[in-house]
């Protein structure tokens, strides 16, 4: 079965300009991001962005790089484009890999990518568990909430995704930036209109359950903070400054 990581980048960001580039150690973020798709081994590996930057950084670094549009509202948008413009839509799975979680475990992107081989499944992503009850208010950190309780073996379907929760919901997690599509979804997903659902709450994957596209949701052991704000950066800067010690 063949696989191929691609990572949506862009430097203008809203909450956070210009973050793909900020650098730890001595490498920019998003070249960290590259780093950890390459040693999970699942497929080649490509940045999708619209900046010429950070074509260069990547390819400074010894990674892959393809420049696409600035006209895309979403990653996934982007990630198809790039996918078009590679020629290699004889892709089984695509796997779409934020590039502003450095902190994500190599082993979990693997273990999504099991997942999405045994069970076949069509889309798949990542979600753990939530240990700080203020991140329910944390608009942030995205919560998704699933039929059934997460467990390492199983593979359950996601209810809905939400940005902020008033209470804590059985079975709510950690949804990270991490999706691993079938190819014929990707095409269809990106073929459908944004859904107001996902206008409204600025989630992309909402556009999947409204269009009746199930979502499978797989345990991660760790919870990567994502950087969406400067507060972030600085937490993931001294959490890699000091592993790297």
């Amino acid at each position: 079965m063949k696989t191929l990581v691609i990572i949506p980048a862009r430097l203008s960001a809203t909450r956070l300009p210009g973050k793909p580039l900020f650098k730890i150690n001595g490498k920019s973020i998003i070249s960290h991001v590259v780093k950890k798709a390459k040693d999970a081994n699942i497929g080649e590996v490509y940045v999708a962005t619209e900046d010429d930057k950070i074509v260069y950084d990547v390819k400074k670094n010894g990674g892959q790089a393809i420049l696409t549009s600035d006209n895309h509202k979403t990653g996934t948008d982007r990630i198809y484009e790039a996918l078009d413009k590679l020629g290699k839509t004889d892709t089984d799975l695509i796997m779409n890999l934020q590039g502003d979680e450095p902190l994500m475990k190599v082993e979990d992107i693997r273990n999504l990518h099991k997942q999405m081989v045994q069970t076949k499944s069509k889309l798949g992503t990542l979600a753990s568990n939530i240990s700080d009850k203020k991140l329910y208010d944390n608009r942030n950190v995205v919560k998704v909430i699933t039929k059934k309780s997460l467990k390492n073996s199983e593979f359950p379907e996601a209810l809905t995704f939400e940005r902020k929760l008033s209470s804590t919901t059985e079975n709510t997690y950690h949804h990270l930036g991490i999706y691993c599509f079938q190819y014929e979804i990707l095409k269809k997903f990106i073929s459908l209109s944004q859904s107001c659902n996902e206008i409204k709450k600025n989630l992309e994957q909402l556009r999947a359950l409204d269009n009746n596209i199930n979502i499978n949701v797989a345990l991660a052991k760790a919870s990567p903070i994502g950087v969406d704000t400067e507060e972030d950066f600085v937490a993931i800067k001294k959490i890699m400054e000091y592993k790297s010690e």
